[in-house]
């Protein structure tokens, strides 16, 4: 059974990538069997992934891998397959879950749309895209589907395209993310040249295995950081980040499958899964590129709980929070709490989708306003929303005990208390830990509390088929702490291969109550500064110029336009000059040799070898003409012309003699 379970690990991605297939082939007007369909195929792929993920409990450290031969060229092979761990199984299970949980959710969103059909067709692809990231066991197949998750994430950015903004958007997602991918391809080639092999795993001859590491050697570093660029754009990492606020110009349940549980979850799964590559020849658990990882991890992680403070739309915010938490489960692989980061990403999944549908709901019960200074006094005009709500932002903020985030976050500390190198991320991870609690409290009072404003007066409660979703996902946020919680760590067990006992002892510790004491903090602040908020952000009011620096995401975007923009265009415009002054006049040049030569060559050809044959050509025929008259074929001229030569040669002998 394990067998066929493995090798047949390729239907998981496979059924929501035919489901978009087929949901293709429908007219618009059938909008109700392309939700059915795509939901058929994620409740599949859910169904699949919870068999195979059962798979993996009956062994601790289980792997199974399924690999064969693609293509041959010349005497090489190249080879792919799939691989069957805890790592994988894990992130099965939450993509497929929190994505199914996106699906239904959509359709109440979407039911206006015009393009309903069109929008579940990319929901599938964009699904089927990234459970094929998770399964694959090469480098090849991985950067495949990841291609696919940035062809999909594309679409969908780029939904409304009507709407310049988005499509700006989803030009700006696409062509940023390549930067990145550029990196990852010759992180690719550089790793085949040198060890023969993309297969992670292959009975010992892996790339991520010690005769592929010991074949890298020192290069290891460097391929490492190669690879390492393909996540900082598709994770969303300083200084490629740009791209992901501006996402959120496609449809709700567009941004929270993409912030959530897929497209940013794959940077920091693709560390995860290549570790080892970034281990490799580790002191103490320090290399050069883990500590690359961690420097960009806590850069972005601080930078972007800045950003969150001075945005007023309600997504944005949202998606500066992702960039952040991003970022510390950045920081976690970095210092090499690599369970924690991933127990972390799994978490995250679940409460930041909660999240984004939520803002969804919001959007859709305050008639498309996105501008939280525009709502307010929602918790009584939407109460299933406030609550699920709340839920998320308590698990985001780190809040222990009842909330999954709490848990993850404590392990991530933990982590980096103990990294040797040094001791700066975990205090400056502290302080994200305030700056995280503080402006998604803020975001709270500014929604749900104080007085009605102009788009709350006509708020409603979004219908069950959207509030379903979210009280799905709060039920996991708060059912996830269970497994969580360091008195019964399984999931970090189940992940590392180790058994987890039950110990209470460990939650009395110093360090708990001192995150526990900083997010209370955080919580109170937001509560003191915003409890009266009205008119102008109190920050606003009382430091206007922090405020506009951050509410302009720190002049990052400006920067860029004024220096990678801006040599862009000089480039373009140079390379037009030197097309229409330089090379086409160049051209134009040869081309004038050309016809040149072509016409000597024509007149020497004309008068020259074709009059000469021509002449001889004459000459020919008149000599032919001649030696044809001789041989008319009667024989009396024949006997008179031998007389005339007999007696020629008469008169010759006798002169001679």
């Amino acid at each position: 059974m394990t067998r066929g379970i493995v090798t047949n690990l390729w239907l998981i991605p496979a059924v929501p990538l035919a489901a978009s297939l087929i949901i293709l082939s429908l007219a618009n007007s059938r909008r109700s069997a392309g939700a059915v369909l795509a939901i058929i195929g994620q409740v599949a792929a859910l169904a699949l992934s919870i068999l195979a993920f059962s798979l993996t409990l009956q062994t601790p450290g289980f792997r199974a891998i399924h690999n064969f031969t693609w293509f041959t060229f010349g005497e090489q092979t190249l080879r792919i397959g799939w691989v069957l761990d805890p790592l994988a199984a894990a992130m099965l299970v939450m993509i497929a879950l929190v994505g199914l949980c996106i699906f239904i959710f959509s359709i109440g969103y979407m039911a206006d749309d015009k393009n309903f059909t069109r929008f579940f067709t990319y929901l599938s692809f964009f699904s089927g895209a990234m459970l094929g990231v998770v399964i694959a066991n090469s480098l090849l197949l991985l950067f495949v589907c990841w291609e696919l998750v940035g062809l999909a994430s594309y679409l969908l950015i780029g939904f409304w395209i009507e709407k310049p903004s988005a499509a700006a958007a989803a030009k700006k997602a696409f062509i940023t993310t390549r930067i990145g991918d550029m990196g990852f391809f010759l992180g690719i080639l550089w790793l085949y040249g040198r060890s023969g092999t993309l297969l992670f795993y292959n009975d010992g001859s892996g790339c991520l295995e010690n005769a592929g590491l010991v074949a890298l050697g020192a290069s290891a570093t460097f391929v490492a950081l190669l690879i390492f660029c393909g996540a900082v754009g598709k994770s969303g990492q300083f200084p490629l980040h740009v791209w992901l606020p501006d996402a959120m110009e496609g449809p709700t349940p567009v941004s929270a499958l993409i912030h959530a549980a897929t497209m940013v979850a794959a940077g920091v799964f693709l560390v995860a899964r290549v570790y080892p590559l970034f281990s490799f020849g580790a002191i103490n658990g320090v290399t050069p590129s883990l500590t690359v990882v961690v420097s960009i991890g806590v850069i972005t992680a601080l930078m972007a709980s800045l950003i969150a403070l001075g945005q007023f739309d309600i997504k944005r915010i949202l998606a500066y929070s992702t960039v952040s938490q991003l970022g510390l489960m950045m920081v976690s692989l970095g210092v090499g709490g690599v369970a924690a980061g991933m127990m972390h990403l799994i978490a995250h999944g679940f409460f930041k989708a909660l999240l984004f549908l939520g803002a969804g709901s919001v959007i859709h019960g305050c008639h498309q306003e996105h501008d939280i200074r525009k709502m307010g006094g929602l918790r009584r005009l939407m109460p299933i929303t406030f609550l699920t709500y709340a839920i998320g932002m308590m698990a985001l903020s780190g809040v222990p005990f009842f909330f999954s985030g709490g848990w993850t976050k404590e392990e991530i500390l933990h982590a980096t208390a103990h990294w040797h190198a040094s001791h700066l991320p975990h205090y400056l991870m502290l302080a994200g830990v305030v700056l995280t609690a503080l402006y998604m409290t803020r975001q709270m009072i500014y929604i749900f509390f104080g007085n009605r404003r102009a788009a709350s007066e006509d708020a409603h409660e979004s219908p069950p088929v959207m509030t379903m979703p979210l009280i799905v996902l709060a039920s996991c946020s708060i059912v996830l702490s269970a497994i969580l919680t360091p008195a019964w760590p399984w999931l970090h067990g189940y992940l590392t291969g180790e058994s987890a006992h039950f110990d209470i002892a460990v939650l009395i510790q110093p360090t708990l109550f001192v995150s526990l004491a900083l997010v209370a903090g955080g919580i109170a602040l937001g509560f003191a500064i915003y409890r009266r908020v009205a008119g102008a952000d109190p920050l606003e009011h009382a430091q206007p110029a922090l405020f506009r620096f951050l509410e302009n995401k720190m002049w990052l975007d400006e920067l860029y336009d004024r220096t990678v923009v801006a040599y862009s265009r000089m480039a373009a415009r140079l390379s037009d000059w030197m097309d229409r002054n330089v090379w086409d006049g160049l051209v134009r040049a040869v081309s004038g040799i050309g016809q040149i030569f072509g016409i000597l060559t024509d007149n020497f050809d004309e008068r020259g070898i074709n009059a000469g044959i021509d002449e001889a050509t004459t000459g020919t025929r008149g000599i032919g003409r001649v030696m044809s008259a001789w041989h008319s074929g009667q024989i009396q001229t024949y006997l008179r012309a031998v007389g005339v030569s007999v007696l020629v040669l008469l008169v010759l002998y006798a002169w001679l003699t």
